[in-house]
């Protein structure tokens, strides 16, 4: 792995986006990488729980920028294949069995809060900064909505989703897509502490109440493969579209769009 690190310590796997060149930006390989890390400790009986953060001062930057050159020029069928990619990372992070704790060490745009999002525990930083910014580019956050949705309720959805305003680490903490705030200088201690309590439960019954809390939301796999198929059937038609052309032209060329 070049874009992802895993390291197992005791019962804990930690797993880092590891491109703080480019600030941790997604692409297939990133993606890839890490949904194969996410099965391998799900899989690893001596593995109680997995703590997600990202190398440098960033979570993650959201798409890198390369791969979005890539997407703009794709058909809709490659897109959409793009699409399941990113919804089989999403959906293996959120149902994994194993508890989970988002080291949210810097900030988080795009697909880095959907990460955020898919953890049972979320613990950031105050510098961080988070943004849902795609309708800036003629898109919509179509594959990580079922799990932003899931976090911070549906009307603080339908602002960040239609604004794609920036909110800072506060209004995260406000809104739920954060569960802890605490100094960075702190920040692992916070993470150490969640560890404390998780190693306390029966592997079992956590494994069985996470379950119950998501099936209670009305999220089971079954159900969430059925939304993904139909999330990243809607990305890849926006992509090719006219307006989704036309704003991710307008970011890769670093020009407001014309609409």
């Amino acid at each position: 792995m070049t874009a992802v690190r895993l390291d197992r310590q005791a019962a804990v796997a930690r797993i880092h986006l590891a491109r703080p060149s480019i600030h941790n930006a997604f692409d297939d390989a990133l993606i890839a990488e890490l949904t194969a890390a996410l099965a391998a400790v799900d899989a690893d009986p001596a593995v109680r729980a997995v703590v997600l953060s990202g190398d440098g001062t960033t979570f993650s930057a959201g798409a890198d920028l390369n791969w979005m050159r890539r997407m703009a020029s794709a058909s809709e069928a490659d897109n959409r294949a793009d699409a399941l990619g990113l919804a089989r990372l999403m959906r293996t992070l959120n149902f994994l069995s194993k508890p989970t704790v988002a080291r949210v060490n810097g900030s988080a745009y795009g697909g880095g809060v959907g990460l955020v999002a898919c953890c049972d525990h979320a613990i950031g930083v105050p510098e961080a900064k988070f943004a849902l910014s795609e309708v800036k580019l003629g898109l919509v956050p179509a594959v990580i909505s079922p799990y932003v949705v899931a976090a911070i309720g549906p009307r603080h959805a339908r602002r960040l989703f239609t604004s794609g305003e920036v909110f800072d680490a506060t209004e995260a903490h406000r809104i739920g897509l954060l569960h802890q705030l605490v100094d960075a200088a702190a920040l692992d201690e916070a993470v150490e502490r969640a560890l404390h309590f998780l190693a306390k439960g029966g592997p079992v019954a956590q494994r069985k109440a996470k379950a119950l809390a998501l099936r209670m939301a009305g999220m089971t796999p079954a159900a969430q493969e059925a939304i993904d198929a139909a999330n990243a059937e809607l990305i890849a038609r926006l992509r090719v579209s006219a307006e989704g052309q036309e704003g991710l032209g307008a970011f890769l060329d670093k020009r407001a769009p014309r609409w």
